[in-house]
């Protein structure tokens, strides 16, 4: 065993990782169900997502600015008791528009626990280290995308609002995260320094391409994969709610294999080489979804998108943290969360257009559009 794995800075780390993804991870196999209860059109679903992605739009750089000048502490612990408050009200919404509101304060929560789990990490370790720790958390991220569509899709047996329960899990590590031994960081700059720094960093080149390759990577994973991927499954093959998790789970599976040999592969391959190799691998999944003849075939193109998940992610995040000096780097990799949530808040919508115009069919080739768009990009760019 690594080193890393046995410090207990990155076992909480792991735990904050988790609660982010559960907020959108535990609920996707209900969706199709909860639809069905509520009486939400199928075009109109991803809204129970966007309602959560939402806040970090604006949030995301205000609890980034926030984490550099007060401390990463005084934005992390407020921030976990929303997201457990506003998750667990939603077990108690009864029709669309208090869950709405529900959700969108528990994405309030959410928003800068997004930013801070790849900032605590940069904080915390160097070079080789680093790229290792964002491969185990790229693991543990994608066993947790794993197992909460396979738990949520068990609970959405019992209810489709049953899945809301999750959130309370998160209070013990609140516990945990309040003990996070953190290096010192003081506030050196005056607040008219730290924005223009920030500002020189934020559009340079190499940042530019970085955070248009996370945007365009989150429109594709919350468009065709958590909005409709569901859809997929239950119109074509009538799949209960934890079928389609326990489908949707193998996507993890490969995202933790890849993930977890990340440092072998980097001491190897250069990242930019990885990353546009992800772009090839998430056309094929995207291409190839649609045109399964049967349920249990879905899983050869899921595990496909895994393994991209696992190749692109982590290496964008290592990219990001190596940008900027600690004073400065919650406030970058907020602006990193600010354009990922805004890729989570428009995917549903825009791929509900497609599916509106053209079904399924087109909800994937747009997929693979930016797939390709991705990989342009990267190649152009990226060095």
């Amino acid at each position: 065993m690594h080193p890393l794995l046995r410090d207990r800075n990155l076992h909480t780390i792991f735990g904050i990782t988790l609660t982010v993804i559960m907020g959108v991870s535990s609920i996707m196999p209900a969706l199709p169900l909860m639809a069905r209860e509520l009486g939400i059109p199928l075009a109109s679903v991803g809204l129970v997502l966007t309602a959560f992605t939402l806040p970090g739009i604006v949030l995301a750089p205000i609890a980034g600015v926030l984490a550099d000048r007060l401390g990463r502490k005084r934005v992390l612990l407020p921030a976990m008791a929303l997201f457990v408050l506003g998750g667990s009200a939603c077990f108690f919404a009864r029709d669309l528009s208090t869950l709405l509101a529900c959700r969108f304060v528990q994405g309030f929560g959410a928003a800068p626990l997004g930013v801070l789990y790849t900032t605590l990490i940069g904080d915390l370790y160097e070079d080789n280290d680093r790229v290792r720790a964002m491969g185990y958390n790229a693991g543990v991220l994608s066993l947790g995308t794993a197992i909460f569509p396979a738990v949520g899709g068990l609970l959405a047996e019992l209810g489709w609002n049953v899945p809301f329960l999750l959130p309370l899990a998160v209070l013990p590590l609140m516990l945990a995260a309040a003990r996070l031994r953190l290096p010192a960081s003081r506030a050196t700059q005056t607040l008219g320094e730290y924005f223009r720094s920030t500002l020189r960093i934020a559009l340079s080149p190499r940042a530019l391409v970085l955070f248009g390759l996370s945007l365009l990577t989150f429109v594709q994973l919350y468009g065709p994969m958590v909005t409709f991927f569901p859809v997929l499954a239950d119109a074509r093959f009538h799949a209960a709610p934890s079928r389609i998790g326990a489908i949707f789970a193998v996507s993890s599976l490969g995202t933790a294999m890849i993930a977890s040999q990340l440092g072998r592969l980097s001491e190897r391959f250069p990242a930019r080489r990885l990353i546009m190799l992800s772009h090839v691998l998430y056309a094929a999944a995207m291409l190839l979804l649609p045109l399964m003849p049967d349920l249990w075939w879905l899983l050869g193109p899921v595990l496909c998108f895994g393994m991209a998940q696992g190749l692109n992610l982590p290496n964008l995040s290592t990219m990001m943290t190596s940008l900027a000096p600690t004073q400065q780097r919650a406030a970058i990799m907020a602006v990193n969360g600010t354009l990922l949530r805004l890729g989570q808040t428009l995917a549903p919508l825009l791929f509900g257009l497609l599916y509106a115009g053209g079904d399924l069919p087109a909800v994937f080739a747009g997929g693979a559009a930016v797939s390709c768009l991705m990989l342009a990009l990267a190649a152009w760019r990226l060095h």
